[in-house]
């Protein structure tokens, strides 16, 4: 028999953590009991463990130590640990967030053990099934029982595909982090403030596998921050160093690379950045939330809003637009604003819903 005030959560990357820090907070609140799983597929300090000290949420109840690995091999190895656990705490719901192999497993055991499956950030769509993450969001958003949208878009997009029940517009856990966590954030970052003072720098991030899996794509992107006319610190993701590495760039001009670095920090670099450039999808919104410009090293994205309000402009790996683009927000400072992303309570909304349906048996209208 389900046990009703239970839930379990899957996490296993960065930006799953801050959005978990958000509903788990909630979930505590309204007295519903979770059990948090960390796959590990983020598994180093700098991308995992620091996240949770500093983000002041407990320890996962179990960490799957799974780690990297091609993505049959590592979904298949969640997905086979997730499903023991599932059927060892037998869940009212299985919670998952965003895009991830994460976000697939834990979707794809609970719903084969007709475990109800929570999808928070569902709706998302970049249009582009050559990614990973587009193909993990279409099919956990095609069996989630509950379909927790950040975004208008994001339920018009699930409409136009014809999904509507169990579909609920909430808002941006994310966003609630920001406003959450940005009192908790230093003013000035220790890593760029004695260096490059506060907007004397752009911020980059690279990680997605379409750039450092393309050989083309990584040397064009770095090859054009190192153009810039500013310092580019670029905390350097594992997957990036290891390609870097793999394929002999070793940048000299503008780039400063560092280790990665916890939440808290990111916050503040983002805040301190006159520009930043990325390919995450996380870190797009996080720009736009503390008004920094954002240029996107990818061909699209998922929150268009960002790119319709004026904040962020879609470079691809055209190393002419990575070069021309932060000059642009130089001497076209943007201004307009967006507020596409809820009122900063979508924990709370997200756990509303969560727990009507434990109540009820069945999704809320």
């Amino acid at each position: 028999m389900k046990k009703k005030n239970l839930v379990v959560s899957v996490v296993g990357a960065r930006p799953q953590f801050i959005k978990a820090a958000v509903v788990s907070r909630a979930l505590e609140a309204a007295g519903i009991e979770e059990i948090l799983v960390h796959t590990g597929q983020h598994y180093d300090y700098g991308m995992s463990e620091v996240f949770f000290r500093e983000l002041d949420i407990p320890e996962p109840r179990f960490n799957l130590g799974i780690g990297s690995g091609a993505h049959g091999y590592q979904t298949g190895l969640m997905l086979e640990a997730l499903e023991t656990l599932i059927l060892d705490a037998r869940p009212a719901a299985v919670v998952v967030y965003g895009d991830t192999n994460s976000t697939l497993a834990g979707a794809l055991a609970a719903a084969k053990l007709a475990v109800p499956v929570v999808h928070v950030e569902a709706g998302l769509r970049s249009f582009n099934t050559r990614m990973p993450e587009e193909i993990n969001r279409v099919l956990s958003d095609r069996i989630a029982t509950l379909l927790l949208c950040p975004t208008r878009t994001a339920v018009e997009n699930l409409a136009r595909e014809g999904i509507t029940n169990g579909v609920h517009l909430v808002g941006d856990v994310m966003y609630d982090a920001a406003l959450y966590y940005e009192k908790h954030a230093p003013d000035v970052s220790a890593t760029a403030a004695a260096a490059f003072g506060s907007k004397g720098f752009y911020l980059a991030t690279i990680h997605r596998a379409e750039n450092t899996d393309d050989e083309a794509r990584l040397e064009a992107i770095v090859t054009a921050l190192d153009m810039q006319p500013r310092p580019v610190l670029l905390p350097l993701h594992p997957r990036t160093k290891k390609r870097l590495a793999e394929l002999g760039l070793s940048p000299s001009g503008a780039i400063r690379i560092v280790d990665p670095v916890g939440y808290l920090e990111m916050v503040a670099l983002e805040r301190a950045a006159r520009v930043v450039l990325t390919d995450s999808g996380g870190i797009q919104k996080e720009a736009y939330f503390h008004r920094t410009p954002c240029v996107t090293l990818r061909d699209e994205t998922e929150w268009v809003e960002t790119v319709e309000a004026g904040w962020n402009i879609l470079a691809g790996a055209d190393a002419v637009t990575i070069l021309a683009a932060p000059r642009w927000f130089e001497s076209h400072p943007p201004r307009g604003a967006c507020d596409a992303f809820g009122n900063g309570h979508a924990g709370d909304a997200v756990v509303e819903i969560l727990a009507q349906f434990i109540k009820s048996g069945a999704p809320v209208a």
